[in-house]
């Protein structure tokens, strides 16, 4: 009895004890519904924690760029350092959640889309990319050290060589632009720093002389003979006179045109009237010699007669090949003159006294002055009496594509020689077979037509001379 007892009453205490968990649960969710309700808040859903990606649109990017850049800056208040601020939540950090009591949490701000995030930017040297048009900076070096030099843009633009033919008024509106344009102004200085210093060299080297450069050269008598050691020393006792780039060879070449000019001080009186006789020549001297005097002092006689073998040989050759060119041309020269004939139409006579038979085609014409000719087609290793090709295409026809022979009693007889066959008066004739032609026979070869014509009277002689020989 006690047992059974003990087990009514602990199965009434564990019946007690689950009651009142139920119990306590269904109060614990009351509760949470109860303070939900009082906060306004509505449970969270459970859903996915994968992303589905779509396409953003500009405003989206924009926007989901600052709010990114702004929570990096910022950081995310109340949150652990290890995890990001739009990550999903762990399931054991669920977990936590759902047993602690939930508390209303304010919204972060989320930045306007009309705010927009300064960049510093990296200042970056300006880049000359603007064309400066016909003028390059070679030629505004060369501008404004002519300027510099002379002062004068009418010399400037007669005496200074550009890169295009500016005329005066370009030059003058360069020069002007150069000075009260800042912007050209600017791209000009920079595009002349970038030049190499040769190139800086070279254009300072073609500077005009200015007057006082001229003046100091003109004390220079023109019937003394300068070297370069005095034009040297004209250089060192008058360095702010001179220009930087000047040297003595380039003052000696000056000074050389000047007294062929006669603008020389000691030139002055001595000034032809004539302006044609005015250039004298250059001196000669050991300074300047020209190819005249060069050539009057070379001797004949000294010169050796160099005779160079394989010119000698190239020559042989071309004098060899040239002549078996021309007796080619003179083998051709009939049938040349065939095409002549045929074009002109100033052809002579069907017969004469040496013509047995004429073979008379739409463009030329054979004469027949042996007892046997050969048909066909020429080639430079095969000669025929008759090349069939000057008549029109004969590419289907043999090298050699018959014979036409004279018998002693006056007939005329074809043997076909070739491949292809040949129609007399439309009847073929084959490889290895012969027939007779008689007077105005049509002969066909290859598609190429031609009329047989018979010189009855000479063929009436040689009848008449056979006909006498074989009584005998």
């Amino acid at each position: 009895m006690d047992k059974d007892s003990q087990g009514l009453l602990d199965s009434s205490l564990m019946a007690s004890g689950t009651a009142s968990r139920s119990e306590d649960e269904e109060s614990l969710a009351g509760q949470k519904r109860a303070s939900s309700q009082a906060l306004g808040t509505i449970p969270k859903r459970r859903s996915s924690s994968r992303f589905i990606k779509r396409k953003k649109f500009d405003d989206e990017l924009v926007e989901s760029s600052l709010a990114k850049s702004s929570t990096r800056a910022k950081g995310a208040s109340g949150a652990e350092p290890g995890r990001c601020s739009g990550s999903e939540p762990s399931s054991s950090e669920k977990k936590k959640v759902s047993k602690a009591p939930s508390i209303a949490v304010p919204p972060s701000p989320v930045p306007a889309p009309g705010l927009t995030k300064r960049v510093k930017k990296s200042k970056q040297p300006l880049q000359v990319t603007k064309d400066l048009g016909r003028w390059k900076p070679a030629d505004d070096l060369l501008l404004i050290n002519a300027v510099l030099q002379t002062n004068d843009l009418t010399s400037v633009h007669l005496g200074v060589k550009f890169s295009c033919r500016f005329t005066l008024r370009e030059v003058q509106e360069r020069w002007y632009a150069l000075l009260y344009d800042p912007v050209i102004s600017k791209l000009a200085c920079q595009a002349m720093r970038q030049l190499h210093p040769e190139a800086i060299a070279a254009i300072q080297s073609k500077a005009l002389f200015s007057k006082t450069e001229e003046q100091l050269l003109s004390k220079v008598g023109s019937t003394s003979q300068p070297t370069l050691e005095t034009f040297q020393d004209l250089l060192h006792r008058h360095p702010d006179a001179f220009y930087l780039a000047r040297t003595a060879k380039a003052l000696q070449a000056h000074w050389q045109l000047m007294k062929q000019y006669y603008l020389l001080e000691d030139q002055t009186g001595k000034r032809p009237r004539s302006w044609q006789h005015a250039v004298q020549p250059l001196p000669k001297g050991d300074q300047v010699l020209n190819f005249s005097d060069a050539e009057d002092l070379i001797d004949d006689s000294k010169l050796k007669d160099m005779r160079d073998e394989v010119l000698e040989h190239e020559l042989t050759v071309a004098d060899r090949r040239q002549k078996r060119e021309i007796r080619q041309l003179e083998q051709e020269l009939h049938k040349w003159q065939v095409l002549v004939d045929s074009i002109t139409g100033m052809s002579s006579p069907d017969f004469d006294n040496q013509t047995l038979a004429v073979l008379r085609g739409r463009m030329v014409r054979y004469l027949m002055r042996s007892r046997e000719i050969t048909l066909g087609r020429a080639t430079k290793d095969n000669q025929i009496d008759v090349d069939l090709s000057l008549e029109g295409p004969a590419w289907k026809i043999s090298r050699k594509q018959g014979v036409i022979k004279l018998k002693n009693n006056g007939d005329f007889f074809i043997a076909n020689e070739g491949r292809r066959p040949i129609y007399i008066d439309g009847r073929p004739v084959l490889c290895g077979s012969k027939w007779r032609l008689s007077n105005n026979s049509v002969v066909e070869i290859a598609s190429l037509r031609f009329v047989f014509l018979i010189n009855q009277d000479l063929i009436a002689l040689i009848r008449a001379e056979a006909a006498k020989i074989t009584p005998q």
